[in-house]
């Protein structure tokens, strides 16, 4: 999947401590007609203080740096830090944390922080490609199955002082929990349509108003309250 070339390119920041890693992604992505690495960083506090100077629309964020992790600057760059809302309704851009299966919490953490996804540092190269464009789109990282696997995993080791009650559910329609249920399975808009037999427009209504009403960020940050709410268990 591509966009015209004539588009302007998806502007991209990668934050790692390893130069090798963010040559290796570069690379991937550079190659892409629509996209381009506009900057490069080699722990949090470098890259809030470059994106304080360059316009970005996603970025790639390791959990684990020095002088700042990315839990910090992720609150800094997408949380409470530079707004609240979307990206292109507050002019933050979107993080895509990267991560490993060892820093399960971190991950939680930085997606309340703001984080629009996460991805495996291991995904093969189209899944983060796909993951960028997912992402730069309006939508969230959640579809992967291993990914949906990892977001089980946090649900489960999530001190139960920090679950939300499921009375945060309680002003959802009964069609909008069944739309909740599906996005936390990793179910894209248009299979979710198939799934309840309406019209993927119906199903983005519906979507819009599950954020609105739950006051999150967007799909992620939604799933993640479905599963700490137990609406939607582990392996469900």
């Amino acid at each position: 999947m591509t966009t015209p070339t004539d588009a302007a390119p998806i502007r991209v920041a990668l934050v790692d401590d390893q130069q090798l890693v963010r040559a290796g992604f570069a690379m991937v992505i550079n190659s892409q007609p629509d996209m381009a690495v506009v900057l490069e960083a080699g722990d949090g506090a470098q890259a809030v203080r470059l994106l304080g100077d360059h316009r970005a629309d996603v970025v790639l964020m390791d959990v684990r740096m020095p002088n700042m992790d990315g839990l910090a600057a992720t609150a800094a760059i997408a949380g409470d830090g530079a707004g609240n809302g979307p990206a292109e309704a507050d002019g933050s851009p979107r993080v895509i944390i990267l991560t490993t299966f060892d820093v399960d919490e971190y991950v939680l953490r930085a997606i309340k922080a703001g984080a629009s996804g996460f991805l495996l540092k291991d995904a093969p190269p189209e899944e983060m490609l796909g993951a960028i464009r997912t992402v730069h789109a309006g939508d969230a990282v959640i579809a992967p199955s291993s990914t949906r696997r990892l977001l089980g995993h946090l649900a489960q080791i999530l001190p139960e002082a920090e679950k939300a009650p499921p009375a945060v559910l309680d002003g959802l329609t009964e069609r909008e929990r069944e739309v909740l249920v599906l996005m936390a399975r990793g179910r894209s808009n248009t299979e979710i349509g198939g799934d309840l037999f309406v019209a993927e427009a119906t199903v983005k209504t519906h979507v819009g108003r599950i954020l609105a009403k739950l006051g999150v960020r967007d799909r992620v940050q939604a799933v993640v309250l479905a599963y700490e709410t137990g609406l939607v268990t582990p392996g469900a």
